[in-house]
């Protein structure tokens, strides 16, 4: 009997927060055929077909000791990718059975591609590097430029990267600064979304936002419409779904359900949301004849009964985990609209999905430190069917294409502008925006983008290995 093969997927972070390279294993394993051993930190729950795929096998890596988060920053910067190699190289050298391949994102570029370019030569396995950004553009948002940890770190990542048996990248962009600055050839995989990404039916809807009514509840101090509407729901409803008899139905006078995703990093600037939806209320309430500083209950109590108004009220469900998440929510907290409301949450990665294909509208904030790479939540909800709202940079008309599945902004103003065009008539007289649907729901799978791409490089790297 023939050994089958293997591929070992590194991630030198939390694997749960990696859907790239989750679905790269996944597809290892099902397309591919081949064992997979995935070395990653936990953290956070991976999808549950990652988890039931039998082929795949997770190995978690040791964290850095919270004993040592005392340490000076420059100290942590020495110590911390040391404590990273050992562990990392134990494992892949030690601990795995013994692959085929390698498969490593990048970044984090140090110590993750000396590490890997080490086991590769030890174990006599082919080396593939998926280059998701630049590790050394993220390192000088934090320390500038001119900070020698960033000068070699950008040696490292260079040198290193152009030691890979294989390259991935995620842009064409990407691909030309790649051979042109870097002297390396990669082959443009584009994130493209899995099965598990499509639009969610009425059902599901009811049952997500049933799930959700705990958190939708959770009343913002300051915020007025959301609270008070959402917790007069009876069993039976939410505030976009009611059960009337055996049939669910969507409600006419709902709000209008807007969702991002983020790592609250500072490559996306989400004050730009909140002066958005700032200025949003202020118009609505402009056009309304309303004080935008005096709570009344007449409209809300209007909107219960049945009545609808020509602009929808927002809520805002922002998702993720990250460094920022507090400083934001501290200033959502500080906000006093009528029209607009802010809930932010962490989802499961099987609801994550279906919130994205009952939501109306998709807003991305990323910028790219490199700005050569692209945001994989627009490509979700590209999946999801749902039309995006993104921050305009270099590369990004790569992924959205304005005016059939998407609209760039570049300034609160203009978000601003683009949520009162797209949902005036909301929920269905809005015809942009559900122009921008349809669009937005022609989107090609993942699992075909990677068998044109990846299998037959992947096979042909692995055999001139082993020979």
């Amino acid at each position: 009997m023939t050994r089958r093969g293997r591929a070992c997927v590194v991630v030198l972070g939390d694997f749960g927060r990696s859907p790239r390279m989750q679905y790269h294993a996944l597809s290892l394993a099902n397309q591919a055929l081949l064992e997979v051993d995935v070395v990653a930190y936990g953290g956070s729950r991976p999808h549950k077909a990652v988890l039931e795929q039998d082929s795949i096998h997770i190995h978690e890596l040791k964290p850095w000791p919270r004993a040592m988060h005392w340490l000076p920053r420059p100290l942590m910067l020495l110590f911390k990718p040391v404590f990273q190699f050992v562990t990392l190289l134990w494992f892949l050298c030690v601990k795995i059975p013994c692959p085929d391949v390698f498969i490593v994102q990048n970044p984090p570029s140090v110590p993750t591609l000396v590490v890997v370019r080490w086991a590769s030569w030890f174990r006599r396995a082919a080396f593939i590097v998926d280059w998701h950004n630049f590790g050394y553009t993220l390192l000088k948002l934090s320390l500038g430029s001119n900070n020698p940890f960033v000068t070699a770190y950008h040696w490292f990542e260079k040198r290193y990267g152009m030691m890979a048996d294989g390259s991935l990248c995620v842009t064409k962009a990407m691909q030309k600064e790649l051979e042109q600055g870097w002297g390396i050839c990669a082959i443009v995989l584009y994130d493209r979304p899995p099965t598990f990404f499509h639009p969610a039916s009425v059902e599901e809807k009811h049952e997500l936002f049933s799930r959700l009514s705990k958190s939708l509840n959770l009343p913002h101090d300051g915020c007025d419409f959301t609270s008070y509407e959402i917790s007069r729901q009876e069993p039976h409803e939410t505030p976009f779904t009611i059960l009337d008899g055996s049939n669910i139905l969507l409600k006419e006078n709902r709000p209008a359900l807007i969702v991002s995703s983020t790592s609250w990093t500072p490559d996306e600037d989400f004050s730009i949301l909140l002066e958005a939806a700032v200025m949003y209320d202020r118009r609505v309430a402009a056009i309304l004849r309303q004080d935008d500083y005096t709570y009344t209950e007449v409209l809300s109590n209007k909107m219960h009964d049945g009545r609808k108004y020509t602009y929808p009220k927002l809520l805002f469900i922002i998702t993720g985990k990250g460094p920022e998440k507090e400083k934001y929510e501290k200033k959502i907290r500080a906000l006093k609209l009528k029209h607009a409301e802010f809930r932010t949450m962490w989802l499961s990665a099987e609801d994550y999905p279906l919130l994205l294909g009952s939501a109306d509208l998709g807003v991305c904030l990323h910028t790219s430190s490199s700005g050569l790479d692209l945001p994989m939540k627009v490509v979700d909800m590209f999946g999801c069917g749902l039309p995006v709202c993104a921050v305009s940079y270099s590369c990004i008309e790569e992924l959205v294409d304005v005016g059939k599945n998407g609209r760039l902004f570049s300034t609160s103003s203009e978000l601003a502008n683009e949520l009162l065009m797209l949902f005036k008539g909301f929920p269905n007289k809005c015809d942009e925006l559900n122009s921008l649907r349809k669009g937005a729901g022609a989107s090609v799978r993942w699992a075909t983008e990677w068998e044109e791409c990846v299998h037959p490089m992947l096979m042909e790297i692995i055999s001139r290995k082993s020979n």
